[in-house]
């Protein structure tokens, strides 16, 4: 593909920023965190505009941070591309396995004859990744230091929610050290739990959709093939259900879970039993003991009686106590009612966020004992052939699909020209993207705008806030409104394999 085929058209010329006509306050809530950042503390919305001139040259360092997700070889090219155009002279550092090369100085230069090879290509395993943070004196000292020993102008840091809170962190420590580097950061991460008014979508959550689709369709496929198994698929997605939205839009599968109506509606884990079993009688009166069930990754933590637990757990696991013989009489309770396979599931070493390991426990077969439980309860003597799946990996590094390699271009584009304005603490973003790209909209997203205060590791941090599926928008809707005759009638779509040439197609979860 060539590299600036239907780019938008200000970001194939040297542009410029400028204040933005749209208002930040009026399209999204703004938290007040300006002492924790008292130099980022600006946070005014701009856009990127042609009538930009050429640069000087520059040295730029680049980084991937967190888990990977298809096209970030492509934000890289889409620098080089533009500082190779715009800002001759230029030097493009890239720091190796994530974070951790930033603070120990592994670096090495990207080149005319090392970028092409990457072009279009997935995964992360030009420079690596890793999830180390930049956080606390010593680290973000040492950091500072690679980047006065590098002399760079601009340090982009290309990753998700908590990485995008690391840049400002990092950004806030050198500004506030007398430094002249600026931290630029760019959405990353196939949840699609990082978008805003001015962030559709995160890059990689296209093509990872495209490629679980693919195989949820060739699972319904199967299904209405052999006629004799229930497949309940688990999908990735830690904190949000993006992902299992968007698989359901593309698949019509027969039930669907989003961990978000579940928390709204206050729906218990019996609930979800039961409703499954339901399921299966219903469809065994219409002669079809087979089935498609969607689960996503983190279900558990939006049903109420799992929300306590998980909290209580946490923070055992934080404080290094015993877990059951410290939690509350109703947390152990629910804690109980579970096999011991599970319980170790749930007890085990949190992830580096201070969170239950969710994509560790067994959901769909948990949901498989359930329902099993409660068609037993009812009385049930038809067919019931469960199996479990779990779709992860590998959604996260296929070739990135057209929308999510021409989108990781332009954002590599408007990253690079960041550094080129010199602004510090700002988010590279694209919005508009449901339309051709043409009529893409980038701007610069100060990354305090998006901050909150969370707890984590039992203590309260600022973090940039996971995006959850609204309820009230038009993809959630249009689910809502067609999933009844989803149950018996088997209106499955087979998307197949997803297309790398033609007119890029957005995820369906942009239409709303």
């Amino acid at each position: 593909m060539d590299r600036n085929v239907q780019l938008p058209p200000q970001l194939i010329r040297p542009f410029k920023v400028a204040p933005s006509s749209r208002s930040l306050e009026a399209e999204m809530p703004i938290n007040d965190i300006s002492q924790h950042f008292p130099k980022l503390a600006d946070t005014s919305l701009l856009e990127c505009v042609e009538g930009g001139k050429e640069l000087g040259a520059l040295r730029v360092g680049v980084v991937l941070s967190g888990g990977q997700a298809s096209g970030g070889h492509n934000v890289i090219c889409g620098i080089y591309d533009y500082l190779n155009d715009f800002a001759k002279g230029s030097q493009l550092i890239a720091y190796l396995n994530g974070p951790k090369g930033v603070i120990v100085g592994d670096s090495t230069e990207i080149t005319p004859e090392t970028v092409d090879d990457y072009r279009n290509v997935g995964g992360f395993q030009w420079l690596g990744s890793g999830r180390d943070k930049i956080e606390g004196e010593e680290l973000l000292s040492k950091a500072f230091k690679t980047v006065q020993a590098d002399e760079l102008d601009g340090l982009i840091i290309i990753g998700g929610d908590d990485s995008n809170t690391n840049a400002a962190v990092l950004g806030e420590y050198i500004a506030e050290h007398g430094g002249g580097c600026v931290v630029i950061g760019v959405p990353k991460t196939i949840d699609g739990d990082l978008q805003n008014a001015f962030v559709d979508i995160s890059f990689g959550f296209d093509t990872a959709t495209k490629i679980y689709s693919e195989t949820i369709g060739n699972i319904c496929f199967d299904a209405l093939s052999a006629k004799k198994y229930f497949h309940f698929i688990r999908l990735m997605g830690r904190s949000a259900s993006h992902v299992t939205l968007e698989c359901a839009l593309q698949t019509q599968p027969n039930f669907v879970l989003i961990g978000e109506e579940i928390r709204d509606k206050q729906i218990t884990l019996e609930e979800i039993g039961q409703d499954l079993a339901k399921l299966v009688i219903e469809r065994n009166k219409a002669k079809k003991p087979f089935g498609v069930v969607l689960v996503p990754e983190g279900l558990l933590e939006f049903i109420p009686e799992m929300k306590g637990l998980f909290s209580q757990i946490q923070d055992l696991v934080s404080a290094k106590k015993e877990v059951r013989s410290n939690l509350s009489e109703e947390a152990l309770k629910t804690f109980d009612s579970f096999p011991e396979s599970f319980q170790a599931q749930l007890t085990q070493q949190l992830d580096p966020h201070g969170n239950v390991k969710v994509s560790q426990i067994a959901t769909e077969e948990l949901l498989i004992r359930l329902t099993k439980k409660y068609l037993a309860e009812a009385g049930y003597e038809g067919t019931f052939n469960p199996l479990g799946h779990f779709l992860g990996y590998e959604g996260r590094c296929g070739p990135p699909t057209d929308f999510d390699a021409i989108y990781c271009l332009g954002l590599g584009r408007v990253a690079a020209a960041l550094v080129g304005a010199r602004l510090n603490g700002y988010m590279s973003a694209i919005s508009g993207l449901a339309n051709s790209p043409d009529k893409w909209k980038p701007f610069a997203l100060p990354l305090v705008s998006l901050i909150h205060m969370e707890k984590r590791h039992g203590k309260l941090k600022p973090v940039i806030r996971k995006a959850l599926v609204d309820l009230d928008l038009l993809p959630f809707q249009q689910f809502a409104k067609q999933r009844e005759g989803w149950k018996i009638e088997d209106q499955y779509r087979c998307p197949g394999p997803y297309q790398f040439t033609g007119k890029p197609v957005p995820p369906k979860l942009l239409e709303g």
